[in-house]
């Protein structure tokens, strides 16, 4: 094995080993970031010369749970809890030599073009394997798109001394029913897992409520 894929096995197992790992569900009608998206697109580029994606999107919406149940933000230390007044958001990035963790800085004071610049620079650096120690040192929370590799459904692994990781997957067009009608709506299904000796399945659902919400609604934001 190559030291980079020794080291990602050794933090694996040892979070196996450590964390009580539970997973909650839930699925997210992906039409109005998508929308979103659609329509600023062209203008977002204009003006911040980086692409509007999606996850920043997921990012705002993360932040912004975090903030509403911020024990998934924190973390055990011997008998004590210990609640960060910080929120970096670690986005996994598989690359040809395997899976690295950069970490965006101080998320929940940037707006979506610094989150996409940020993630812009990162996912290049992981690419071409230039990031620092630094650069995946910490963070408090992970997300994670298996859905760019075609993942439908998954149960991601908590990216220790985090608490919790979001994995996000495939957008499908499913039957739903919106207002008494049949309807196409782009669905998906995202996962929260989380250490259950600190988090509660309650906390749980309420976060991925929370994040559903936003997705939904983006419009939301502007209240937070």
């Amino acid at each position: 094995m190559t030291r980079l894929r020794k080291r990602v096995a050794t933090r694996l197992k040892d979070s196996q080993n450590t964390f009580a790992m539970l997973t909650t569900f839930n699925e997210v009608d992906m039409t109005s970031l998508m929308k979103l998206r659609s329509d600023y697109k062209d203008a977002f580029f204009k003006k911040h010369g980086v692409k509007l994606g999606l996850m920043s999107g997921f990012v705002k919406a993360a932040v912004s749970a975090l903030q509403n149940q911020p024990i998934v933000n924190a973390v055990i230390d011997g008998d004590d809890i210990i609640y960060r007044d910080y929120i970096d958001i670690s986005i996994a990035v598989g690359t040809p030599k395997g899976l690295v963790v950069p970490v965006i800085r101080n998320a929940d004071r940037m707006n979506f073009a610094e989150i996409e610049k940020g993630i812009n620079i990162l996912a290049k650096k992981a690419n071409d394997g230039s990031l620092s120690i630094d650069e995946m040192a910490g963070g408090s929370f992970t997300i994670s798109n298996g859905g760019v590799y075609g993942s439908l459904l998954s149960t991601p692994i908590i990216n220790p001394p985090q608490s919790a990781i979001l994995g996000m997957h495939s957008i499908v067009s499913r039957p739903m029913v919106v207002s008494g009608e049949v309807v196409p709506r782009p669905m998906m299904y995202i996962a929260l897992t989380y250490d259950h000796r600190l988090i509660d399945g309650r906390e749980a659902v309420f976060f991925l409520r929370r994040i559903k919400d936003v997705v939904e609604d983006p419009r939301r934001l502007l209240l937070d």
